[in-house]
């Protein structure tokens, strides 16, 4: 469990560096240039990730139940999870509506991905792991539109055809990390 809380603190720390301490991060960029601050933020991102993955693999072989999860919270979970891949394609496809209405599509996207698996999952490691994402995305999401509000973000266009394009691929790539990946990937099956 040490292992999934260590690169739980890290990435989820890098990560929360603009939630926490923007103004510090804009100095070390302008003071190291972008692509070192990039590199850094990678590397470190990258061994959290690595560690979270091996810790809650580790944590999978011996679960401690905290609760029952009740009856079809597998199927929420499905629903909530397909929407979370839309709002991650949103963050990328250009002029779409969700990008263009909701201006964080991919924070909100974690946000839903972590609430889903709390709704399906119910050990102490999943809590750990999907609880630290759910809290830091609202986090994420707050500073962000805090942000928006000092600086408001150009207005974006929207056309029919990026938001019918991003709901295509949000949805192609759930069906695959669904049906698929996530069993080759995780160890279980979903659905």
């Amino acid at each position: 469990m040490l292992e999934l809380v260590l690169g739980l603190f890290i990435f989820l720390g890098v990560h929360s560096v603009r939630i926490v301490a923007n103004d510090w991060r804009s100095a070390q960029v302008r003071r190291r240039g972008a692509a070192a601050w990039k590199l850094g933020y990678t590397a470190l991102s990258l061994l959290g990730f690595g560690l979270i993955l091996w810790g809650y693999s580790l944590a999978r072989q011996n679960p401690q139940i905290l609760w029952a999860t009740p009856k079809g919270m597998n199927h929420l979970a499905a629903l909530l999870t397909l929407i979370a891949f839309v709002m991650l394609a949103a963050a990328y496809v250009p002029r779409n509506a969700i990008k263009a209405r909701l201006h964080h599509p991919m924070v909100l996207g974690v946000k839903l991905w972590a609430f889903a698996h709390l709704l399906a999952n119910n050990s102490l490691a999943d809590l750990l792991l999907f609880g630290s994402f759910l809290v830091w995305a609202v986090l994420s999401f707050r500073a962000a539109r805090q942000r928006d509000r000092l600086n408001p973000p150009a207005v974006l266009t929207a056309k029919a055809s990026g938001t019918a394009l991003t709901v295509l691929i949000g949805a192609l790539a759930w069906a695959g990390f669904a049906f698929w990946g996530h069993a080759a990937l995780i160890g279980v099956s979903p659905l």
